[in-house]
């Protein structure tokens, strides 16, 4: 039997040249979209020699370039710039020279501020109330580092500026960690440099930066994103070591300079901002020194010129014990007799005093006291008898209190009352009670009617589909196998509806048995 080439799929259909698929979906796309106004923040901007404008409009998730030709741009009133928000009006093309599509823009209004600048403005308002900007947190730079870490591409002309810079002005040693200063790893590179540079040890193998300089050369917003991230301007703020930002040029501003100790307009300035001029530092020690040899001679020739003039002022040493003589001599002159007359003084108020001691004096004072001690114990008897009297009636009564006949009546009044106390108790107790057992069985007679099993009995049944219940013929579908309750009990049903994840087309379903309802486990029963 000879064999006959069958044609493959797709061997039957035309042939096609570039150029005319091109065309083709030249016309479907602008035969689909003739006419359209498309809302976006804009991108990059060119404006070559020809007078037309080519720029980029995007959201966060796309970009569509555009196209705003000369006569159009010359007529409008606005000028799209990077970061414009803007509402475009156009319609859809292609350009076959590079295979893609693009908006042909016939106006172009502002709609506000650019996506990423709101979100910017976000971030910044965020951190910025957060105190993250405030400039009492903001560190001096060391006047003269030992080490300066520089977080920066090895590969950029950026590091060679910085390098060279500090080789003009004041040599030091520098370390670099390479990271990516564009794109989606920025952000993470640099905030774990800043990070890794804070966990070096102090005087370690790795010697510790006592400065760090982050920086980037200019660029786009988009170009310098990265240097916009929450996690960049958090690792810069937890930064121990004082931070120098140099990202972009002088008008371009991210979120970490507001955050760091200290913004440099470009790299190169970061680098005169990091360390002094050595030979301005030599010329000011010289002339430090100059100026402390001068005013140390200076010095020391006023105090030994103040030393002369105070040593001829001052008197000689016998004219200054000639005085202090003279007054001893005065006062050993009237020593004896100011002793005399004290001691005369003395003996005429010893003999004033001695004349009141005489015995009869005396005497008369002990009668005087032993007549008062006398009067006072005749009165001393009486009072402790009418004292005692007092306290003994006193006693009497309390004893009278205490008899056995009196003490019973009390018992037996309190006994009285407290079995009236008691009875009130029980049957404020046998109240509440009902009162409480009442309540429970409003309270479970409206769980069974709110309750689904009440409807379970009329007639109604609950559907579950692998252990959650179902509610609609999707999750039927989706389920692997079936369980439904009636008010009775439930039945398993384990053959999964048509369609169901795990059927195979055609396949027959397999019932099933259903499952006895299972019993509750003896013990106590719910309160309901």
């Amino acid at each position: 039997m000879d064999l006959i080439d069958t044609p493959q799929t797709g061997e039957n259909s035309p042939e096609y040249t570039v150029a005319e698929l091109s065309g083709a979906i030249k016309r479907v796309m602008e035969g689909e979209f003739s006419h359209v106004r498309l809302r976006a923040e804009v991108g990059r901007v060119s404006r070559p020699g020809s007078g037309h404008l080519y720029l980029d409009l995007k959201d966060d998730r796309a970009v569509i370039s555009g196209v705003i030709w000369k006569g159009v741009a010359a007529r409008l009133t606005t000028r799209p710039e990077e970061g414009m928000e803007v509402v475009a009006t156009g319609r859809i093309t292609t350009f076959p020279g590079q295979s893609k599509y693009q908006i042909v823009i016939e106006d172009i209004k502002p709609a506000g501020v650019g996506a990423l600048m709101a979100l910017l403005e976000k971030r910044k308002a965020m951190l910025a109330a957060e105190g993250l900007f405030d400039p009492g947190r903001k560190r001096p730079l060391p006047f003269l580092p030992e080490v300066i870490g520089v977080v920066t591409s090895p590969s950029g002309a950026v590091i060679r500026d910085i390098l060279h810079r500090l080789r003009d002005r004041c040599p030091r040693k520098v370390l670099i960690w390479p990271v990516v200063v564009q794109g989606d790893k920025c952000a993470a590179q640099v905030a774990a440099a800043i990070e890794g540079f804070n966990r070096l040890t102090p005087g370690g193998a790795l010697p510790r930066p006592d400065v760090l300089i982050v920086a980037r050369g200019g660029g786009s917003v988009e170009d310098l994103w990265g240097f916009n991230e929450e996690i960049v301007a958090r690792a810069a703020a937890a930064s121990d070591i004082p931070l120098i930002s140099a990202v972009g040029h002088e008008t371009d501003t991210t979120l970490i300079d507001f955050v760091s100790d200290k913004r440099a307009p470009t790299p190169t300035a970061a680098a005169e901002l990091a360390v002094p001029v050595r030979h301005e530092l030599l010329a000011q020690l010289d002339s430090y020194e100059s100026r402390l040899s001068h005013a140390l001679s200076q010095g020391l020739a006023r105090k030994d010129q103040r030393l002369r003039d105070m040593g001829r002022a001052l008197p000689r040493a016998e004219s200054l014990l000639d005085l202090p003589r003279q007054r001893l001599d005065f006062a050993a002159s009237r020593l004896g007799p100011a002793l005399i007359k004290s001691v005369q003084a003395r003996r005429v108020r010893l003999a004033n005093v001695s004349g009141s001691l005489r015995p009869a004096t005396l005497r008369r004072h002990i009668d005087d006291s032993k007549r008062q001690l006398g009067q006072s114990a005749q009165r001393l008897g009486p009072a402790l008898l009418r004292a005692v009297a007092q306290k003994r009636g006193a006693l009497d009564l309390r004893a009278a209190a205490l008899r056995p006949q009196n003490m019973l009546r009390d018992v037996a009044d309190k006994s009285g009352r407290l079995d009236v106390v008691v009875d009130r108790l029980r049957q404020i107790a046998r109240h509440q009670l009902e009162t409480r057992r009442s309540r429970l069985e409003a309270i479970d007679r409206l769980r069974e009617t709110l309750g689904y099993k009440a409807t379970l009995r009329r007639g109604y049944a609950v559907v579950r589909g692998d252990g959650a219940v179902i509610t609609g013929v999707a999750g039927a579908c989706a389920a692997k196998t079936l369980e439904v309750e009636f008010a009775d009990g439930r039945v398993q049903v384990g053959t999964p509806l048509p369609g169901a994840p795990g059927t195979e087309p055609g396949e027959k379903p397999q019932p099933t048995a259903a499952k006895k309802p299972r019993r509750a486990p003896p013990g106590q029963g719910s309160l309901f």
